[in-house]
């Protein structure tokens, strides 16, 4: 049957149920076949997921790995594991060896200065904190400022609707909404049953591609891991570097959020331990300062470039985020209970007798 086949110039697909084994062992159609693609159902809880592996393809390499796929009304999509980079030019490619580093502009004012200059082009961005701390208000003021600038965004939002987030955002004058309908801002919304990490990645790229962005905002990390099937949560930080890797290679900004427990014995910036993937790390904190709860923030990363040791006060309020001023008289912020440093206690009048 192989010979003639092969003789009248056909691509045959031969289909069979076998065991799990991606090659059936002793099976002559193994040995005669030029490919073999193996297809495997998982089933985790009420989760299920198809996954697809290339074990064989005579004469030439094939993408090594399992790789999601999805039968819908289209038919059969694959999510390869390992996209290829997009090709980009060089407005946005990483500065070259030896070349100006070029930065992005924040959207927060004074928060350029404890960056030094701004976010570095092409750099992936770690902003922790507890909920409510004002994570998602400074990655929208960083597409905000991209949108000012006259470049565009995309925004992938886990735990709102893109409709709630973008009248949020319009609601303190950052005019999502207009520059969706002119097509300078996309706004993602990726919460499908038994997502998995390269299925969001495809959609991604796909996004920036159609936009052209220079920015991009992932809000939040956290949400994602929810969003993915449990299948695939166990290789988060894996495919997570993946994810990140490709994005950032085509010179992409990308500004990552993540909630952690408020903790105020150690400074945790992520559940995850990905800090190590980010060229950038900002954490933000609750402290208890005058019988009061306040925010603050500090720049704890950059990796290209030197950036302010400084801890700022800031509010989230009708304007975005504002800067406060920095706790210079104070010792002990990251226990959340600072106190007065003994230079500002020696400088304090003496009660009268």
């Amino acid at each position: 049957m192989a010979l003639h086949l092969t003789s009248w110039q056909a691509t045959t697909f031969l289909v069979g149920e076998y065991p799990d084994a991606a090659e059936p062992e002793g099976n002559p159609v193994s040995t005669i076949a030029d490919g073999i693609i193996s297809l495997h159902q998982v089933t985790d809880r009420n989760s299920i997921v198809r996954k697809l592996q290339v074990s064989k393809m005579r004469g030439q390499a094939s993408l090594p790995g399992l790789h999601t796929f999805r039968i819908t009304g289209d038919g059969v999509q694959v999510f390869p594991r390992i996209l290829k980079r997009p090709k980009t030019d060089e407005a946005h490619s990483r500065s070259a060896p030896g070349a100006p580093l070029e930065r992005l502009r924040s959207g927060v004012a004074g928060f350029d200065e404890m960056l030094g200059g701004g976010y570095p082009v092409g750099d992936a961005v770690l902003v922790s904190g507890p909920a409510g701390s004002g994570k998602s208000m400074l990655a929208a003021q960083f597409i905000a400022e991209g949108l000012r600038q006259g470049e565009s965004g995309v925004i992938t939002v886990f735990e709102e609707h893109p409709e709630e987030y973008m009248a949020r955002a319009d609601g303190i004058g950052l005019d999502f909404s207009g520059m969706v309908d002119r097509d300078r801002l996309e706004v993602i919304y990726l919460r499908p049953l038994d997502l998995s990490v390269d299925e969001a990645l495809l959609e991604i790229q796909d996004a920036v591609t159609r936009t052209g962005a220079r920015r991009l905002a992932i809000d939040s990390l956290s949400g994602f891991e929810l969003a993915l099937a449990p299948a695939f949560r166990e290789d988060f930080r894996e495919s997570l570097y993946r994810m990140v890797g490709a994005l950032t290679g085509t010179g992409v900004t990308v500004f990552m959020t993540v909630e952690v427990a408020e903790s105020f014995t150690d400074l945790r910036f992520s559940p995850h331990q990905i800090s190590f993937l980010t060229d950038a790390i900002i954490v933000q904190r609750y402290v208890e300062l005058e019988g009061q709860l306040r925010k603050v923030m500090a720049v704890v990363k950059l990796r290209r470039g030197q950036h302010s040791k400084d801890i700022r006060l800031y509010e989230v309020g009708p304007d975005g985020i504002v800067l406060g001023s920095t706790l210079s008289e104070y010792q002990g912020i990251v226990t959340g209970s600072p106190v007065p440093s003994v230079r500002e206690i020696r400088q304090l009048p003496t009660p009268p007798q």
